[in-house]
């Protein structure tokens, strides 16, 4: 089977790649750097000539409003019409739990946009809905601090691990397109603010983190329900990761 991974250079996309590799498949590992730039369209034909299936997860470079609004309605506009002329009939969406009901988060609004895209299209699909990633839990942490103290909401969320989601897309790449919408989370609901003092103090970072009802979530408000799997009457299917957030803590050691 050919693969094509619109993405297949980052954190989710190489080990996916090797993955897919491993189990014996051709896959093209397509971004930027190798040559496949699917927000201008280079390289995008000769890249799913005879390919079987294409992954897309590719990510904007800024995630302000309309910049990444741009981003993806460009990225999978050129794609499935690639698609369509190189008669892939696969297209698998990695997007984010959730998405439909945050409707005052930009990078929410623009991750629904591209599965309108491909749902318009006509191409069959399979949509895989994932929660944050563990590997992000750091990243949310620097964004809310504020000299010693970091704020973060104390919402409730069930985080997964990076190599969970590319497992989980492995396998679903090599199974038939469902033109439904699977959701993907880890094996525990976590507070965030919990996670933040946890990777700070597993990082021997001495800031003092803030529960803060008020701090939301990428300038957006959340709910307790917004960011689990298990809130949407359109999902089909959901998948749960083994790594629990402890586990992946120890061998990442707070990074």
């Amino acid at each position: 089977m050919k693969i094509v991974v619109i993405g297949g250079t980052g954190l989710i996309g190489g080990p996916l790649v090797d993955l897919l590799r491993q189990a014996g498949h051709e896959v093209v590992a397509a971004s930027p750097s190798t040559g496949v730039n699917s927000v201008t369209g280079e390289g995008l034909s000769d890249a799913l000539s005879g390919a079987d299936v294409v992954l897309d997860i590719p990510n904007s470079p800024s995630f302000a409003d309309d910049d990444v609004l741009d981003f993806f309605q460009r990225s999978t506009t050129n794609l499935v019409e690639a698609q369509k002329a190189a008669g892939v009939g696969h297209h698998v969406v990695l997007s984010i739990v959730g998405a439909d009901r945050m409707h005052d988060i930009g990078y929410m609004r623009a991750k629904v946009a591209q599965e309108n895209i491909v749902t318009a299209s006509g191409v069959p699909y399979s949509f895989v809905r994932a929660t944050q990633f563990f590997e992000f839990i750091p990243r949310l942490a620097e964004g809310a601090a504020d000299g010693d103290t970091i704020r973060l909401s104390p919402v409730m969320m069930q985080p997964i691990a990076a190599a969970d989601v590319s497992a989980a897309l492995a396998d679903i790449a090599t199974q038939p397109p469902t033109n439904g919408i699977a959701e993907l989370a880890g094996p525990e609901q976590l507070r965030l603010a919990d996670l933040g003092r946890r990777v700070l103090e597993a990082r021997g970072d001495t800031r003092t983190v803030v529960a803060d009802p008020d701090a939301g979530y990428y300038g957006g408000v959340v709910s307790d329900t917004s960011l689990v799997p298990g809130n949407d009457p359109a999902i089909t299917a959901l998948r749960i990761g083994p790594t629990r957030f402890e586990e992946w803590l120890g061998a990442a050691g707070g990074n």
